[in-house]
């Protein structure tokens, strides 16, 4: 079975990974965990990428259980299980992170590591706080991430930005993260995290990537008049009113433009419907 993945994650790294700037699609391998499938094809997924020059994924250090499961079968925290095996480096990142050690910090910012914060989820599942200032400190590439569907619901970076602020702010400071301070996560950390220089920002020379925003709606009046940015992350509205990605509209007056949009609601929930009557059957 550990062969014939790995037979097909370089099939589709031949096939489908476009390394150009501006690329539309790569491959990155992403073994869900090192708790959860053989360390062999960590280990061996990791030599097939920097064979190939593709990144890394996987999801570490995000609960209790899981570093005392680590450490009781392999002897190691998750974080060094993850160096063993060769999954720290500037084309590795981590979703999570909830729960290093203060040296592992340390090593991770060493490495330029990077590090996808799901606050979100790991609020929804009682995970922890990353310690995502720490992390940055120490020099690890931190961005913003939405884990997925079955523990974040709506997957809205602006929300997932909105979360960021008032998470890291609940322990009593409030000026421990500002808005802007997300948006830069959401933005150029993210584009870091994923070891591109080609989005992130705007400027001469980079992917023709945004979004734009009425200001006259009522969910953003009064605060858009005096800080636009802040009033976006505070109150995340759910719909952009135009979306251009590396140089192509892709919505426009809040509308897809190349989605047949009720159909693929209408698919997306009879399979919804289909999941749970067999969960019940």
């Amino acid at each position: 079975a550990e062969d014939a993945i790995l037979r097909d994650s370089q099939r589709a790294i031949e096939q489908y990974h476009d390394a150009s700037r501006y690329a539309m699609l790569r491959v990155v391998l992403a073994p869900c965990s090192p708790f959860s499938v053989s360390l062999d094809l960590m280990r061996q997924s990791a030599e097939l990428a920097r064979a190939y020059g593709v990144h890394l994924h996987t999801h570490l250090a995000e609960t209790l259980d899981e570093e005392a499961y680590c450490t009781a079968t392999f002897g190691r925290t998750p974080v060094e299980l993850a160096e063993d095996l060769g999954w720290m480096g500037s084309d590795v990142w981590h979703a999570h992170m909830v729960h290093p050690g203060a040296e592992e910090i340390l090593r991770l910012g060493k490495t330029g590591t990077g590090i996808a914060h799901c606050p979100s989820s790991n609020m929804r599942l009682a995970s922890g706080i990353a310690p995502i200032g720490l992390l940055r400190q120490a020099g690890a590439r931190v961005g913003l991430g939405v884990d997925g569907s079955a523990s974040n619901d709506g997957s809205h970076m602006l929300a997932e930005a909105r979360q960021t602020l008032l998470l890291h702010r609940v322990t009593g400071n409030p000026a421990a993260t500002s808005a802007r301070d997300v948006f830069w996560l959401a933005t150029r950390g993210g584009a870091a995290v994923l070891g591109r220089d080609d989005i992130g920002y705007l400027a001469p020379g980079m992917a023709a990537d945004f979004i734009g925003y009425r200001l006259d709606t009522l969910g953003l009046a009064g605060g858009a008049i005096h800080d636009p940015l802040a009033s976006l992350v505070f109150c995340h509205p759910p719909q952009v009113d135009v979306s251009v990605i590396n140089g192509q509209i892709r919505v426009q007056e809040q509308t897809l433009l190349d989605v047949d949009l009720p159909t693929l609601v209408q698919h997306h929930n009879s399979i919804a419907h289909a999941l749970v009557r067999e969960e019940l059957s």
